[in-house]
């Protein structure tokens, strides 16, 4: 009988390892994707890949145990030799190969030039074939940054005390309400895909006073832009016993400051790689919705078309005023009008056509949307009856409000809309592994 006591530990070295050892008088061994084949006579370099990187071996002819035959890109092998210092070489470490043991091997040669430092290539078709396309060190490592955003994020919130939490998915209703919801049959009942996990948030701020998640949510919008997806991640938190929503606004100050420091420390290889320049999130300025729209019509000489929600030419507006005059990255636009916020935001008792809510713009995006929460179940109540809208689905959301609810609020980030922000690509696309959209269900 054979009993496991925890993680074997593995007999090759990792990438980064061997970089960290520079030289080796004995065999060490690696294990890796074959990423490049360079044939240059009586020698050949295998630039091998693997999670951590790239890593250079070499083949010479007549000294190493085995022959080429049959090795191409693609091919998965561990590789046995000595290591030595090469300045040249990726990481400035090498392998003189001894020996090569074929993992698997690829049928057919790679439909994409993948070794090439970038893809010269559609989108389209970067995504048609995403899990070949993300091979390619430079896409792959748009990927990494975003594994540290989420890794930035949920480190935060569990300093600041939060809970994690899993919302459901599938729901009776809504949380926004509107006609931008997937409709499904669940088991001969009506239900909907999640628009956000907002009235569960809020529900659970009533057990755990600060809860966050990390999650999916869906949006029928039948939007063919560069900046939406019909499926995207959502990174969400709801906090209890706030003073007023500019606590929301300091949470989310302090969250990106952490999530950069994050990037800075831990992901400085793949920062390096794409050339990304971190923004400054010392400190970051606010605007009344109604000041934002005027000032850059005034500035930019542009009407003010649309009065209850902001454009997004206006949004590139506010981000290039606030770069010139400011050098700011993020701006807070405050107070939007109430109108275009679902039935659970607060009214500002100053004035209640506009709410105690804001959008985070980054560079000219709006990756944020959030604001404080109406926690008093007779407003709650009154406010879905001036909306004309139904309690049905509702019901155990409303009563969590009967037996009383602190002051709270919290907020929702795109996390493919802040990749994309952050390294400056044009296309949403570019920054989600395997999108959803009005044309896309595969792969």
């Amino acid at each position: 009988m054979e009993y496991l006591t925890g993680v074997r530990i593995k007999e090759t070295s990792g990438f980064d390892e061997l970089k960290e050892m520079k030289t080796s008088e004995r065999s060490v061994s690696v294990e890796g994707a074959v990423h490049s084949i360079r044939r240059m006579g009586e020698i050949s370099f295998l630039i091998l890949r693997s999670r951590e990187g790239l890593l250079q071996t070499v083949y010479e002819y007549g000294r190493a145990e085995f022959t080429l035959d049959g090795i191409r890109e693609g091919t998965f092998v561990k590789a046995e030799g000595r290591l030595k210092e090469e300045e040249r070489a990726p990481g400035g470490v090498e392998l003189l190969l001894n020996g090569m043991q074929v993992l698997s091997a690829p049928e057919q040669p790679l439909p994409l030039a993948i070794a090439k430092w970038k893809l010269n290539t559609s989108l389209e078709t970067k995504l048609n074939m995403r899990s070949v396309a993300l091979r390619n060190v430079k896409e792959r490592a748009k990927f990494k940054i975003q594994e540290g955003l989420v890794r930035g994020f949920r480190d935060f919130f569990f300093e600041q005390g939060f809970s994690e939490i899993h919302t459901p998915k599938i729901g009776a209703k809504g949380a926004e309400g509107g006609s931008n919801i997937f409709k499904l049959d669940y088991f001969h009942c009506p239900a909907v895909l999640a628009q956000s996990p907002q009235l569960y948030k809020q529900m659970m701020v009533g057990v755990f006073d600060q809860v966050f998640e990390v999650g999916p949510v869906f949006r029928a919008e039948k939007h063919n832009t560069k900046r939406h997806l019909n499926e995207y991640t959502s990174l969400d938190m709801e906090m209890g016993y706030i003073q007023d929503f500019g606590d929301l606004m300091a949470m989310e100050t302090g969250l990106l400051q952490c999530i950069m420091k994050m990037l800075e420390t831990k992901y400085a290889k793949e920062l390096k790689l794409l050339g990304v320049n971190l923004p400054n999130t010392a400190s970051i300025p606010c605007i009344r919705f109604d000041e934002a729209k005027q000032l850059v019509s005034e500035k930019y000489q542009r009407p003010i078309r649309t009065p209850f929600d902001l454009e997004p030419e206006e949004e590139l507006m506010i981000g290039r005023y606030f770069k010139e005059e400011y050098d700011a990255d993020f701006v807070f636009v405050t107070h939007y009008p109430t109108k275009k916020r679902p039935f659970y935001a607060m009214e500002d008792p100053q004035d209640r056509r506009y709410t105690l809510s804001f959008d985070l713009l980054f560079r000219g995006m709006e990756i944020t949307t959030g604001g404080q929460r109406i926690h008093d179940y007779a407003v709650l109540v009154e406010k879905l009856e001036i909306r004309g809208m139904s309690r049905e689905g509702l019901e155990q959301y409303l009563d969590t409000f009967k037996y009383g609810m602190p002051p709270h609020g919290g907020l929702g980030i795109g996390l493919e809309r802040l990749t994309m922000q952050l390294l400056e690509e044009e296309n949403v696309r570019e920054t989600t592994l395997f999108p959803r959209d009005m044309s896309r269900l595969e792969p």
